[in-house]
């Protein structure tokens, strides 16, 4: 009896400095107990190893039931938690919980933001298009700032391949829609802050309706379409838009402003590149911590904007060389004739 229950302790233990998942160690401490179970049923009374285990089955099933029933405890303990959870909305409100004051304290003591641009951080509702490599760090700090509300939209699944660069998704998660892969990193990382999760693909139709509820978008995809599209439906609703991309070893952000005099996104970019002249990351690899670097300043620029702090890259672009640890800024104007801003800072 005290050699099985040394045995247990060690697989336990062994499992716990391997890294073993804590279901698998209990799966591991099951499946002993069942066979002693059946030892007990299956062999004869005299049999050595019924009497190293006690010489009664009873005691073993009395365990097995205690055991289920502390597991189910836990189990409804870890579900009321997470139904009562969503006292989260309320945080929306304004006023700080002394948890959350401690949270942000860094950022209090900032005297560009303070208590007052933490609020509007509180207030704010942003939507993020992509939940891919340039949208996995800027979910992260969004919710790590405490954004009140964060959208993210993407139709996709979490793939081992996107593991190398996504770092809001993780291996257990492979299978899982991006969008609730991300929406659970969050809420584990900060539970004062509302995560919307939309599973799907932006389109013309549903576009305009969604924006509406966002103070502020975010696009991180990687294909033309999407921007294009983003672009023109925060132009009409006079939402500001922060883009970002990237390819192997560069990455571009700027802060597309119509309703403020900045230029658009097709004021900068006014025709879609040539079919294949721009590949795609899956197409010419991309180096893994470029888009966290990238989707970092998208972060940066996303709490500036929200909060009023510095200088916004509103009218610039700012392009990043890692290969050669450069960055350059290059300025942007609205180009007059635009077919979505009209080149004036309105929706032409």
């Amino acid at each position: 009896m005290l050699a099985l229950g040394l045995l247990a302790g060690a697989l336990w233990g062994l499992g716990r400095v391997f890294g073993v998942p804590g279901r698998l160690r209990l799966l591991m401490l099951a499946c002993l107990w069942l066979a002693v179970v059946l030892a007990h049923l299956v062999l004869p009374e005299a049999h050595p190893l019924r009497a190293a285990t006690g010489g009664r089955v009873e005691p073993w099933l009395v365990l097995g039931g205690v055991a289920v029933l502390v597991l189910g405890y836990r189990l409804a303990l870890g579900a009321l938690r997470r139904r009562a959870e969503p006292v989260r909305p309320a945080a929306a409100s304004g006023a700080f919980r002394p948890a959350e004051l401690e949270r942000y304290a860094r950022h209090i003591l900032l005297r560009e933001v303070g208590g007052a641009g933490q609020k509007r951080l509180k207030q704010a509702r942003v939507l993020v298009v992509g939940a891919g490599g340039l949208g996995s760090p800027a979910l992260l700090y969004l919710a790590a700032a405490g954004v009140g509300t964060v959208g993210v939209i993407d139709a996709d699944r979490v793939e081992a391949s996107n593991l190398q660069r996504q770092v809001i998704h993780t291996d257990a998660r492979i299978g899982w829609p991006k969008v609730h892969s991300a929406a659970e990193a969050m809420r584990a990382l900060n539970p004062f802050i509302e995560v919307r999760p939309y599973e799907r693909r932006l389109t013309e139709e549903t576009a305009a309706e969604l924006l509406a509820d966002y103070d502020l978008i975010l696009d991180g995809t990687d294909n033309f379409d999407t921007r294009y599209l983003v672009n023109r439906m925060a132009v009409a609703a006079g939402k500001p838009l922060i883009a970002g991309a990237i390819a192997q070893w560069e990455g571009q952000v700027s802060l597309y402003d119509p309703a403020a005099g900045g230029p658009c996104f097709q004021c900068t970019f006014p025709e879609r590149p040539a079919p294949g002249l721009v590949p795609t990351c899956a197409e010419a690899g991309v180096i893994a911590p470029l888009p966290g670097v990238v989707g970092s300043i998208m972060a940066v620029e996303a709490v500036k904007h929200l909060t009023g702090a510095g200088a916004t890259l509103r009218g610039a672009l700012l392009i990043y060389d890692a290969l050669w640890g450069e960055t350059r800024r290059i300025a942007l104007k609205p180009r007059p004739g635009c077919p979505v801003c009209g080149g004036a800072g309105g929706a032409g």
